[in-house]
């Protein structure tokens, strides 16, 4: 069924970013209840979308804030996360926003490479502090998603290959400023194959059982996010089976006494509640195909440029018998497409056209390319 547009919505200015913060709210306490059960504790992945409407809601369900750059990790801050719920993640961190985090007392640096320890050691030191870390390890598991959202592989650049870790802990017993406090892995993005974080649950016994056999107990066991949504279908699956997902955990990880496990969620809090809506500007006719070019492009949503990534298309204002059309944007990129053979309802010039599960990478990657304005945000509930 097509999404419905609130009517003093339906001559707002488009395009515009919609958030039904109803349904936001409803995931949010699906995620939250699962967690519970299992006794798992939830950093939300700012990266997915750093709007303080959402964060206001995400912080007070007691997430901690997963954070991949220095402005995100004072976003985080800025929002009511609690120093010692922030985690700061990223295979490139420099040295100001290190700095930053130190001096901000966060909880825990997800370190990916033996330099990247040094230098928050020579950091840590030169403020008279001791940072925690953890070692993000490459456990070379397929996450069976897109190449491009994948990251637990050895050819991709993130984390520390397991090969290294010898040398990695070798360097880590000189360094006085840094205390070694968890593992982190993380494997991809959208993985809708829940058999992936049982096979990932097996590698994370197995990597805790080296460090033990070496001596060292770890904290916590942080095993990533990358839960997936359905996007061709997102009012058959507009929560996620969270159950399902922390249950795996719950049941497979063999986790010591008092030892913790942190989860790093997004895509699956906030995508469905986002959505792109837009306005056809000219209905273009070719002998080949029909163009429905609307006053969105990519950048607004950029996904199926990037990744060639499925949105679901709707239009609102359509009637009668369906036709194809390839939807297309106004930005000078032949990739500028949303969509190809796309069946519509017959489409005209004003309709209201709208592009669902964009809660996600929707807003926080876009652009002021072709010197665009920016997209505002709408809030629903």
């Amino acid at each position: 069924m097509p999404l419905q547009l609130p009517a003093d919505l339906s001559t707002r200015p488009t395009p515009f970013y919609l958030y039904d913060l109803g349904l936001l709210e409803q995931t949010l306490a699906a995620a939250a209840d699962a967690a519970r059960q299992h006794d798992i504790q939830v950093h939300y992945a700012l990266k997915a979308n750093s709007n303080a409407p959402i964060l206001e809601r995400v912080q007070r369900r007691g997430f901690g804030a997963d954070c991949v750059s220095g402005n995100e990790v004072q976003c985080a801050l800025d929002n009511g996360f609690a120093p010692g719920h922030v985690v700061f993640a990223g295979v490139g961190k420099s040295d100001a926003e290190i700095n930053r985090a130190l001096a901000a007392d966060i909880w825990c640096f997800n370190v990916e490479s033996a330099p990247e320890l040094a230098v928050i050691d020579e950091l840590a030191g030169a403020q008279g502090r001791r940072a925690r870390v953890a070692l993000r390890l490459n456990p070379n598991v397929d996450a069976r998603t897109h190449h491009y959202i994948t990251t637990g592989l050895e050819a991709n650049k993130f984390g520390i290959n397991l090969a290294d870790l010898p040398q990695v802990l070798e360097l880590l017993a000189r360094l006085p400023n840094v205390e070694l406090v968890g593992l982190h892995v993380h494997i991809g993005s959208q993985i809708t194959d829940l058999a992936v974080y049982e096979t990932l649950a097996g590698r994370v016994n197995e990597l805790q059982q080296w460090f033990e056999h070496r001596g060292i107990r770890l904290g916590h066991l942080n095993v990533g996010g990358g839960l997936g949504v359905d996007y061709h279908e997102p009012d058959a699956h507009l929560v996620p089976d969270f159950d399902a997902y922390f249950g795996i955990f719950g049941r497979l990880l063999q986790r010591r006494p008092g030892q913790q496990v942190h989860v790093e969620l997004g895509r699956s809090l906030v995508a469905q509640c986002g959505t792109l809506v837009s306005r056809v500007l000219y209905v273009k006719e070719s002998q080949q195909t029909s163009f429905a070019i609307l006053d969105a492009g990519m950048t607004e949503l950029i996904r199926p440029a990037l990744y060639q990534s499925y949105h679901r298309i709707e239009n609102l204002s359509g009637q009668g018998p369906e036709r194809l059309y390839d939807v297309v944007g106004p930005i000078c990129e032949s990739s500028d497409t949303f969509g190809k053979r796309v069946a519509l309802p017959e489409t005209r010039r004003g309709d209201v056209v709208v592009l669902r599960t964009a809660g996600a990478y929707g807003e926080v990657m876009s652009s002021g390319y072709n010197l665009r304005d920016k997209a505002p945000a709408v809030y629903l509930g």
